[in-house]
């Protein structure tokens, strides 16, 4: 079975790059007879592949620990929950299921209308980019990421998964990042396919692939929050992003996917910057990949990277030579509207604005995870960059970008303000936010001014919404909730994060200590046995002037898989206002000793990440073209 399964992983291999060269001798001789074939070898080969990742879901369920991937991530006292996510759980399978999903992605895609209402050179050229994606993943898959290989004798039981990923955050967390990822390769090939091709398609790529834009968008923006998420309750760090390089590297194709949406905005309401959305949307696609090396290629260190694995040199090369490719066509593609942009003072150049802002935090995150490796050419004793590093440098332009989106629906396509009234009452709710929040107690520049301009943009969607005709209404409500919950994102921030109180100390059973507005008494301390861990657990009474609001748990357990290492195990008494967190550090005697903090507004983050990742459903149908928007009256476009 394990055999007809890496035989399986070889045809998706074999059909992919046939396919994929086969394709570009056909172009290469300006015909296009053999598309079907094109489209038969992604359908053999998305079966096949299929079949595998199927086979090794079968040997996660029923235990083979023949297989050296599930005795590696699974043992028997693993709940069939978690044995069917350790999918995703190790460098082999993660690779498998985003190949998979990668796959889905482009079979769905040949199914749909708009793929037939292309050009038979424009979907022959799409077939080329897309299997050449795939034939690397089949690669990967049959030679150094071959999930399949086979202990003999099998091992009575498995290493078990690791404690970390034992949570509700990891289950769904990777999935979604690998979602996004295949979501974006789809605009990403058929962007460099429109642009190779001669033949005049009937729709845009910008309006064919828009679906698999904002859903891809949709689920990577989902899964960096269900990260962050996971951060806060399982690691224990007190916080939900600490610059992590396993973090940034999810971040960096955010960036650039969010950075190719704005310039996509700037195309179809002006029928600009044709080149750059090309490069933008394909490099997000190769940043993916980059992703990918950074977490796999032994480049950097991280509680969950995946080392020793061999692929980094190959990932390294694809991605070097997919950027030339892009790079390539980007600048050879026709531009059959070369007008210059607007300046800073129209809508058009505020939109600019914000995509160099984005493109300039991708780069300067990528340098900064990456300062390891680059200060290895003047130094034997490499130094990474803590968070202060990207706090001071990145937080501030978030700020600024924060400013932009407040002002930008009130400015005219060619300058000025198009409702100086309006405009008034969004900058009075700035200085208004600004004194009630200077008045109690925020008076750190930084957290002061995102604050006062989260506030403000809350109030400039909602009067842009009010405006908004029914005709326009599923596309603007979409785009003023996506501008709403970066407002409620950046206000849990401007709070969670300098306005955090935070405490480290010994406590007696019985004794008392203040951690914010809450009154935390130990009241019990005590060790006891699961299943699969010792573990330590203090219970913490709280109190908020003076009545009892909750108990708390926070344990430290040791796994009998994973007998040199404890984990932590956060717990948290929920809030809009001030949350509670703490942390079991260890015990010394009969005291408990305890990282506890009082976190303002940090589930307001949660919430708006939440509805940041939903409110791209609203906005699926196909966006109007330039030309037929004309006679669109100013602001009617966000």
């Amino acid at each position: 079975m394990y055999l007809a399964a890496y035989i399986c992983l070889l045809v998706t291999l074999f059909c992919s790059l046939a396919g994929a060269a086969i394709g570009t001798a056909q172009l290469w001789q300006g015909r296009h007879s053999e598309l079907r074939w094109l489209e038969y070898a992604q359908g053999l080969g998305s079966l096949c592949l299929l079949a595998a990742s199927g086979v090794l879901m079968y040997a996660l369920v029923v235990s083979d620990f023949s297989v050296d991937y599930v005795a590696s991530y699974t043992d028997r006292a693993l709940s069939l929950f978690y044995r069917c996510t350790a999918f995703w759980g190790g460098h082999e399978g993660s690779l498998m299921f985003w190949a998979l999903m990668v796959s889905v992605c482009g079979t769905a895609f040949l199914f749909t209308r708009t793929y037939r209402s292309l050009s038979l050179e424009t979907r022959s050229w799409f077939l080329v980019f897309f299997l050449a994606i795939m034939a690397f993943f089949g690669l990967l898959l049959s030679t150094w990421s071959n999930p399949f290989l086979i202990t003999v004798p099998a091992p009575a039981d498995g290493q078990g998964l690791n404690p970390l990923l034992q949570n509700p955050g990891m289950i769904f967390h990777p999935p979604l990042l690998f979602l996004g990822y295949g979501g974006f390769v789809i605009p990403g090939c058929l962007a460099l396919a429109q642009a190779m091709s001669s033949e005049k398609d009937p729709m845009h790529w910008l309006d064919v692939a828009r679906p698999f834009t904002l859903t891809g968008w949709l689920f990577l923006t989902a899964g960096i929050v269900l990260g962050g998420w996971w951060a806060y309750m399982e690691l224990g760090w007190g916080g939900y992003w600490a610059w992590d390089p396993v973090e940034n590297a999810s971040l960096l194709p955010w960036l650039i996917g969010t950075a190719a949406l704005h310039t996509g905005i700037v195309e179809t309401r002006r029928g600009k910057l044709h080149r750059v959305n090309i490069f933008l949307m394909s490099l997000t696609t190769v940043s993916a990949f980059f992703a990918t090396y950074l977490v796999r290629g032994d480049v950097v260190n991280s509680v969950h990277a995946f080392g020793g694995n061999g692929t980094g040199p190959y990932l390294l090369f694809f991605v070097l030579a997919f950027l030339v490719i892009i790079t390539f066509i980007s600048a050879l593609a026709k531009d059959e509207n070369n007008r210059e942009l607007g300046g800073l003072e129209t809508r058009e150049g505020f939109v600019v604005m914000t995509v160099w802002l984005l493109m300039a935090l991708g780069l300067i995150i990528l340098l900064a995870t990456l300062w390891p490796v680059i200060s290895k050419l003047w130094t034997e004793r490499p130094v990474g960059l803590d968070q202060h590093f990207y706090n001071r440098v990145c937080l501030p332009l978030f700020t600024v970008m924060l400013a932009i989106l407040v002002t930008c629906p009130w400015l005219r396509w060619q300058g000025g303000l198009r409702n100086w009234r309006k405009m008034l009452i969004v900058l009075a709710a700035f200085f208004g936010a600004l004194i009630v929040f200077w008045r109690t107690g925020v008076q750190q520049a930084l957290p002061l001014m995102s604050a006062s301009l989260s506030v403000a943009l809350l109030v400039s969607m909602a009067l842009l919404l009010a405006e908004k005709s029914t005709r326009a209404w599923m596309p603007s409500l979409m785009a003023c909730l996506v501008h709403v919950s970066v407002a409620l994102v950046a206000l849990g921030i401007s709070f969670s994060g300098p306005y955090k109180q935070e405490v480290e100390l010994e406590l007696a059973r019985g004794a008392a200590a203040q951690v914010g507005p809450y009154t935390v008494t130990l009241s019990n301390l005590y060790e006891g046995r699961d299943a699969t861990f010792e573990f330590i657990e203090a219970e913490l009474q709280l109190s908020r002037d003076g009545s009892v609001v909750g108990t708390v748990s926070p344990q430290r357990r040791l796994y009998d898989k994973f007998p040199r290492y404890a984990f932590s195990e956060a717990t948290t008494h929920p809030s809009l206002g001030s949350e509670f967190y703490a942390t079991l550090l260890g015990v010394n005697g009969t005291k408990a000793v305890l990282r506890m903090s009082s976190n303002p507004l940090v589930n307001w983050l949660w919430i708006g990440g939440a509805l940041m990742s939903l409110a791209p459903l609203l906005g699926l149908r196909r966006r109007r073209r330039p030309q037929d928007a004309a006679d669109q009256p100013e602001g009617a476009d966000n």
